[in-house]
C-alpha cells in the first residue's frame, strides 16, 4: 500500500473577481517596506536641504531667470550649471532658510556646464561629494532643486544608466553622465542629486522635454574636480594643436594592412598657420588615427586626450597620409578660454 504523506496546505487565499486565488502580502510588511523608503528619503532631504540653495539670475539679453545650486564649502562657495548663470550682471542666491544674498560669480566651465558662485554668509552647511564610480544602476537617487521657483522641492527615483554623453553648451561632448527618472523640471538645473547616504552623485542638468523619466547629471567626481579648479583659478586649464577635423570611415584594406584599431579616423580639414599640428607637420587632408598610444576613431577621442596636463608635453601624433602611416611628435598648447556667443 502507496503511503500518502500530508502535505502542509497553507490557509486559503482570497480570490480575485475571476475566482482565482492570489497572494497578497500582509499590510504590515507592505507598510513598514514603504516607511523604510520614505525614512530615507525623508532623512536625505533633512540632511542636505539646508545646503541647497536658490539662485536668481539677472541677464541684460535674456532677463531675469534663475535655477538650483548647493554649498560646497562652509566659506560660501555654491556649485551649479553654467547655463544657469552664465551672462548674468546679477545673482542673488536664497538659502534654505529664506535668507537672501548677493553672490559673486567665481568662475564657469561651459564644456562640462558648471559653475561656482561664493556668497558671504555664516553658519552654512555644505553638502558632501561621493565617488561617482561606485554608483550603479538601480540605487536611489533624490533630486532636490527649485523647480519654477518653487524652493527646496524633492523628487525621487533610481540611477537608470551611467555612463551616457551629451553635448556641452559649447558642442563638446560630456562623458561620465548619469541617468536617471528622478523627475526634473525648468529650475531642477545645478541642484544635487543624492545617494541614500545623503551625499552628491551628480549635479542635475538636463532633461529630454519629450520624454518622460528620463534627466541626466553630471558625475560627482567632474563636478568636484572642476570645481576644484574654478575655486583655484577661476577657469579650467585644456590644450590644443589647432586644427579641425571630422569623422570619416576608412577603407577596409587601409585598416587591415596598418592594423589599425579602429575603422574611422578624423580627416584634418583646416590646420592653423604656427599651431602645434601645423609645427609637427600635419597637413589639411591627413587622417589621425592616434594620440599618444590611444586610438583616435572621433573628434571627440582627440578632445578627450587633449587635457590640462598635455600642455607643453610632446607627444607621438599617428596619421594617414594617403594610404601610408605617419607618425609626428606634436606639443599642446593652452586653450584660450571658451566665448560663447550671447543668446
Amino acid at each position: 500500500m502507496t503511503r500518502i504523506i500530508p502535505f502542509p496546505i497553507a490557509a486559503a487565499q482570497p480570490a480575485d473577481e475571476d475566482g482565482s486565488e492570489f497572494a497578497r502580502q500582509a499590510p504590515d510588511e507592505d507598510s513598514s517596506l514603504l516607511d523604510s523608503y520614505s525614512q530615507t528619503v525623508a532623512a536625505v532631504v533633512n540632511r542636505v536641504a539646508p545646503s541647497v540653495v536658490n539662485i536668481r539670475v539677472q541677464n541684460k539679453e535674456r532677463g531675469a531667470g534663475g535655477g538650483s545650486g548647493f554649498i560646497i564649502a562652509r566659506d560660501g562657495f555654491i556649485l551649479t550649471n553654467s547655463h544657469v548663470v552664465r551672462g548674468a550682471h546679477e545673482l542673488e542666491v536664497t538659502l534654505h532658510d529664506g535668507r537672501v544674498y548677493p553672490a559673486e560669480l567665481i568662475g564657469t566651465d561651459p564644456e562640462t556646464d558648471l559653475g561656482v558662485l561664493r556668497i558671504n554668509a555664516p553658519n552654512l552647511q555644505h553638502a558632501r561629494f561621493a565617488d561617482s564610480s561606485a554608483i550603479r544602476v538601480g540605487q536611489i537617487a533624490i533630486a532636490v532643486g527649485s523647480p519654477y521657483g518653487f524652493q527646496q522641492t524633492v523628487t525621487a527615483g533610481i540611477v537608470s544608466a551611467l555612463g551616457r554623453s551629451m553635448r556641452s553648451e559649447s558642442g563638446r561632448l560630456m562623458d561620465e553622465i548619469i541617468q536617471t527618472d528622478a523627475a526634473l523640471n525648468p529650475g531642477n538645473s545645478g541642484g544635487p542629486l543624492l545617494n541614500s547616504a545623503g551625499e552628491v552623485i551628480g549635479v542635475n542638468t538636463a532633461v529630454i522635454l519629450p520624454a518622460q523619466g528620463i534627466c541626466f547629471a553630471i558625475a560627482s567626481n567632474t563636478a568636484h574636480f572642476v570645481a576644484g579648479w574654478l575655486i583655484k583659478e577661476r577657469r579650467i586649464r585644456r590644450s590644443s594643436i589647432g586644427l579641425a577635423g571630422q569623422n570619416v570611415p576608412l577603407h577596409p584594406r587601409v585598416v587591415r594592412f596598418h592594423k589599425l584599431g579602429a575603422d574611422r579616423g578624423v580627416l584634418v580639414m583646416e590646420v592653423e598657420p604656427g599651431s602645434p599640428a601645423a609645427l609637427a607637420g600635419v597637413k589639411v587632408g591627413d587622417t589621425i588615427v592616434g594620440f599618444k598610444g590611444q586610438v583616435i576613431a572621433t573628434i571627440d577621442d582627440l578632445q578627450k586626450q587633449l587635457v590640462a596636463e598635455e600642455i607643453g608635453v610632446p607627444s607621438p601624433i599617428m596619421f594617414l597620409r594617403e594610404t601610408e602611416k605617419r607618425f609626428a611628435m606634436v606639443v599642446p598648447r593652452e586653450l584660450p578660454p571658451l566665448q560663447l556667443e550671447k543668446k
